[in-house]
């Protein structure tokens, strides 16, 4: 599983110094960001639903 994580990183330096237009370092910017983005959504339905029920009884 660690050489399979190795092998899917990605250098964002050098996808950006390669990058043919300004449009595209946006798009590698969103994208590395959209993970993270994507885990506190999902933490926060977790804690609000979890709050929810909680109140309920």
């Amino acid at each position: 599983m660690t050489l399979f994580s190795l092998l899917l990183q990605v250098d964002i330096n050098n996808k950006i110094n390669n990058a043919p237009d300004s449009n595209y370092e946006i798009g590698v910017f969103i994208g590395s960001m959209l993970p993270f983005v994507a885990l506190v959504i999902i933490a926060y339905l977790v804690y609000r639903y979890n709050k929810n029920k909680l109140n309920q009884d």
